[in-house]
């Protein structure tokens, strides 16, 4: 890492471009824009709780990815999360209760982080972890979900919470979307879509990203019919090949180049729209920014992994907490390791080296014992 960059100024930067721009994305929503001003001052304070924690030789990033589950109900095509076993069809068991997700949601407050996004599985499965997270207003929880529990209770919920924003996955068009995840998955999609902008809620598109659909799910029509449904939000997000077979489908550098230049373009084309790309320039971050430099992932269980792509871990927060997770032999070893910085095909660096992140992880769970 060049001696110039600080990563914690970095990410308080970007971190106040998300919230800027959020707020922008609410101006026609009283309610929504109230909870965001609250929401603005309370990041404000994380920000400075990590750059103090930082002071201290702890670094905090500003985002927690959170699996609150590991049960879902479709099986889109080439899944991370069933390839990875972390999406099952079996009953799940041995995973955190509703009162020790509370309890990390807390403790990542308390240090400093501001945006927990709910996964899974399929987050609105886990209704008593949504309902918990919607009383925590410091922090805003975007929930990533396939959009097929979207119903009365869960509008009613958004409505009163509104640090809770849908993100919903979305492949492009009808085709190519229910290619994926299922025949009428699109329509039912569109159709939350619609209610959520007839009641005024905030929401987004999560859209994978590859080497097939890149140029329409980025192109201004595409992009144009969601934000007439009132989408605030796009993240595109790289695939990751989980299999040999696939992998012509994951971006390479041209692809990621022309990404980065047309999410800029569409953020321009459509100032109402806050438009991200994961992992986005990883050149320009000096590197990849799982293992808790800018996130991580904690899996339905408890175990504290780089991140969703890379599903190893040598610690469980039921033992030893947010501040023990971040301070892991593994987080440790990849952070200064400079494996964060190896060149990689698709969106995930450590699932390329996924052989050398086992065998780190394995090496820190047997010191832990």
């Amino acid at each position: 890492m060049s001696q110039s960059f600080n990563l914690q100024e970095h990410i308080a930067k970007g971190v106040e471009r998300i919230v800027a721009d959020t707020l922008k994305a609410t101006l026609r929503d009283p309610r929504g824009s109230a909870f965001m001003v609250k929401f603005a001052a309370a990041a404000a304070k994380a920000t400075k709780r990590r750059l103090d924690l930082e002071k201290e030789g702890l670094h905090v990033p500003s985002f927690l990815i959170a699996s609150i589950t590991s049960a879902c109900n479709l099986h889109c095509a080439g899944c991370y999360s069933r390839c990875n076993e972390a999406t099952v069809d079996a009953e799940p068991v041995k995973q955190l209760t509703t009162e020790e997700w509370k309890a990390v949601f807390r403790e990542a407050e308390d240090l400093g982080v501001s945006f927990i996004m709910l996964a899974g599985g399929e987050p609105l499965l886990r209704w008593d972890v949504i309902e918990a997270a919607g009383q925590m207003k410091n922090l805003l929880f975007p929930i990533f979900t396939n959009g097929t529990y979207m119903d009365d209770k869960v509008f009613a919920q958004l409505d009163r919470c509104r640090n809770l924003i849908p993100v919903m996955s979305i492949e492009g068009d009808r085709a190519i979307t229910d290619a994926r995840r299922g025949e009428g998955v699109y329509d039912r999609l569109i159709a939350a879509m619609d209610r959520l902008h007839a009641k005024n809620l905030l929401f987004g598109a999560s859209i994978t990203v590859t080497t097939e659909n890149i140029h329409a799910v980025t192109s201004p029509e595409f992009m144009r019919r969601l934000v007439d449904r009132g989408c605030k939000l796009a993240i595109f997000i790289e695939y990751v090949p989980m299999t040999e077979e696939v992998r012509y489908l994951a971006p390479g550098d041209g692809e990621r180049a022309f990404l980065l230049e047309a999410t800029q373009s569409l953020r321009r084309v459509f100032p109402e729209l806050i438009a991200l790309a994961f992992p986005g320039d990883e050149k320009a971050d000096e590197g990849c920014m799982a293992a808790g430099r800018g996130f991580f992932h904690i899996n339905s269980h408890g175990g504290a992994e780089p991140c969703p792509f890379s599903p190893y871990s040598d610690v469980n927060v039921r033992d030893m907490g947010v501040r023990g997770a971040l301070q892991s032999p593994l987080f440790t070893a990849l952070r200064e390791g400079g494996v964060l910085d190896n060149d990689h095909v698709g969106g995930c660096v450590l699932y390329e080296q996924r052989a050398l992140v086992e065998q780190i992880a394995a090496k820190g769970a047997d010191g832990q014992e």
